[in-house]
């Protein structure tokens, strides 16, 4: 090797680190980067992981909004899990109610845990949850099936323009972690 290739591979070194250190920059900015893609395009919307209270509320009977519900289970779940209406309309400030069905054909007992998220995101702001099988675990046994309520209702707030928007429940298998939390308090 000649004298003039050695301080190219340096260069080339040099290049190669800093692609890795970029590389390795980035991947911990994507998180905070994927929110703010999120709150932009109105995608992935975040709702409340609490029971809303439903007092007082005036209903706007002289507007309809559509609301859609998809159901989807995290690869390795083995449930079925669907919903039972896939579409309900309802007037802002209407109380409304829509059933999950969950089975577990599995040979072992399984605890789910649903994660929601709204489309337009927009829209998580104004859907309130008063009850919902998402704010707790959900222990199935082996064999066993269960209907699940979600109850709710858009507040009447819910700009004008946004006249449908879906809801997507995915189911997670959190077994390992609920075991693990009760092993180590107890």
């Amino acid at each position: 090797m000649s004298a003039s290739e050695r301080p190219q591979h340096g260069r080339l070194v040099v290049k190669l680190v800093a692609i890795v250190v970029g590389m390795f920059g980035f991947g911990f900015a994507l998180v905070p980067l994927y929110d703010v893609f999120c709150d932009i395009t109105g995608i992935n919307g975040k709702t409340e992981n609490t029971a809303a209270v439903y007092d007082g509320v005036t209903v706007d009977t002289s507007r309809t909004v559509t609301v859609e519900f998809i159901t989807r289970t995290n690869s390795g779940m083995p449930w079925e899990f669907t919903v039972e209406t896939r579409r309900v309309d309802v007037h802002p400030g209407e109380m409304a109610q829509v059933n999950f069905f969950a089975r577990n054909p599995a040979s072992r007992d399984i605890v789910g845990q649903a994660v929601p998220s709204v489309s337009p995101g927009q829209a998580a702001l104004f859907l309130n949850k008063t009850e919902c099988f998402c704010f707790n675990h959900q222990p199935l046994a082996a064999g066993a099936e269960a209907v699940m309520p979600m109850k709710f209702y858009v507040d009447p707030q819910l700009p004008e323009d946004i006249r449908f928007f879906t809801v997507q429940y995915t189911l997670y298998d959190v077994t390992a972690s609920v075991a693990d939390v009760a092993m180590n308090q107890g």
